[in-house]
């Protein structure tokens, strides 16, 4: 395992990123989050002991700044816009962000490289950029890329980018997709705190098409875990791939909410009676699943969480936290 000091952790005030940080200070890392703090990055989400940096990461004069100031040694990317509905309403963000961002940092850090400085670069990405799955099967690192989405397709092109600097230039590049990814201070758009809210709120719990759509849950604190894996043991060059081994149709996982929902903050009628199917979205992948035995392998990646478990503990979470989840959601 690689010894690894001072970090660059960009999208740090973000759901994922934010998660990241704190595991690293633990380990005893100097970290410097650097993130714009668009809808989904809150500065509350940061940990004290990181130094806060806001800006944008297609700003390389400030990256490169922040770089030889900082004697950086790994720069790990998790700015992104993730909001696959909010890609197809309008997806200039997302190519913004996930193409031209990425394009910058490995710019950035090239350059610095290049001046006999030894820096990794780890490019966090999704497994959207894989397409949709059957009934059966699930992806991995040797799945071909076929993203639906302007979501998908702007994190597959920052993946191409990224694998492109290590074979052309050597910059010592990893990338990583995960499932969804589910745990505390979760934006508020997404399902699982959105649903919560929904149903605290007495307002419909929106389920898209008939609800049979299926994703592989992970939690935060293990997908985290294994981008560290992957920063410290990983082979520059290389792809590794996280899932949670714990796939869900959309509608079981809301049910399982309104559920634990039922049994934490109980009412008259169950939350389930909340629930709504509205019409699907564009371009909806009708199932997502990793297969990580590689990164199990070769990394020594394990998961901590199993998804009743951790779900019931991210359910407490946001009853115990409904103050921050409101003023997530005033900010977006």
């Amino acid at each position: 395992m690689m010894a690894m000091h001072n970090l660059l952790v960009t999208g740090g005030a973000g759901f994922i990123g934010s998660t990241f940080v704190s595991q690293c200070i633990e380990r005893g890392c100097n970290v410097v989050v650097l993130d714009a703090l668009t809808y989904a990055g809150h500065r509350e989400n940061v940990d004290k002991r990181a130094i806060f940096v806001k800006g944008d990461i297609a700003d390389r004069p400030l990256v490169s700044k922040l770089l030889r100031e900082h004697k950086i040694e790994a720069v790990i990317n998790f700015a992104a816009e993730s909001h696959v509905d909010n890609s197809i309403a309008g997806p200039k963000p997302f190519i913004d962000t996930n193409v031209t961002g990425t394009f910058q940092l490995l710019e950035a850090a090239r350059e610095y490289a290049d001046g006999k400085k030894k820096i990794r670069f780890v490019q966090i990405s999704t497994d959207e950029v894989y397409g949709s799955l059957g009934p059966t099967g699930k992806f991995s690192e040797a799945s071909p890329v076929k993203p639906n989405s302007p979501y998908s397709a702007s994190k597959a092109a920052g993946d191409h980018l990224a694998r492109a600097w290590h074979e052309t230039y050597g910059l010592p590049v990893i990338v990583t997709h995960c499932t969804n990814n589910y745990g505390p201070r979760q934006h508020p758009e997404k399902l699982i705190p959105n649903m919560i809210r929904c149903a605290l709120a007495g307002e419909p719990l929106p389920v898209y098409g008939d609800g049979k759509n299926v994703r592989d849950w992970i939690h935060v604190e293990d997908h985290c875990h294994g981008v560290w894996l992957a920063l410290t043991n990983g082979k520059p060059g290389e792809t590794y791939d996280f899932g949670g081994d714990a796939e869900s149709e959309n509608i079981a996982l809301v049910k399982t909410i309104c559920t634990l929902l039922d049994k934490k903050r109980p009412k008259a009628a169950s939350y389930a009676k909340q629930i709504t199917f509205v019409t699907d979205r564009l371009g909806h992948d009708r199932r997502y699943a990793i297969d990580d035995s590689k990164s199990q392998r070769e990394l020594g990646f394990k998961r901590k969480y199993k998804l009743q478990q951790g779900l019931e503990a991210t359910v407490e979470w946001y009853l115990a936290n409904e103050k921050w989840c409101e003023m997530m959601r005033k900010a977006a």
